[in-house]
């Protein structure tokens, strides 16, 4: 069930029991280790977990950046970011499979523009999540 050795767990528990009034630990451990559990299987973790991982990069930033002035060829990223034509592709495909890019063949160049819809989802998604910071 709990990866977190035997040592481990009794010193959490001798924690949680100093700071919180523990009327029955062992509960409240297994509550909080569902709680951890559940986020695994819901969708909108997943969501935000793939819009965090595509943006928690500075060179995707950049590149999103880039294209909120109007949509790129690969050649016109690679110049303006100072990069090889693979390490900027590299990084078009992690933003290509979050849905937050799309690229298009025009002619012989491939070109990238945001997902404007798409991008609108994840913030929706963040901003009902974190609405109780309001």
């Amino acid at each position: 069930m709990i990866s977190i050795k035997v040592k481990r767990q009794e010193e959490i528990k001798n924690m949680l029991c100093s700071c919180e009034n523990c009327i029955d630990i062992d509960d409240y451990l297994q509550k909080l280790y569902q709680l951890g559990k559940k986020l695994s299987y819901q969708e909108n973790f997943k969501k935000k977990f793939d819009f965090f991982n595509a943006l928690g990069n500075e060179e995707r930033l950049k590149i999103i950046e880039i294209l909120k002035e109007k949509d790129r060829c690969v050649c016109e990223l690679e110049y303006a970011l100072d990069k090889s034509q693979s390490s900027i592709s590299h990084h078009l495909r992690i933003l290509e499979t979050a849905g937050l890019i799309r690229g298009w063949k025009k002619g012989k160049f491939t070109y990238y523009g945001i997902e404007k819809d798409q991008l609108k989802k994840y913030l929706d998604v963040l901003n009902e999540d974190f609405r109780f910071l309001k």
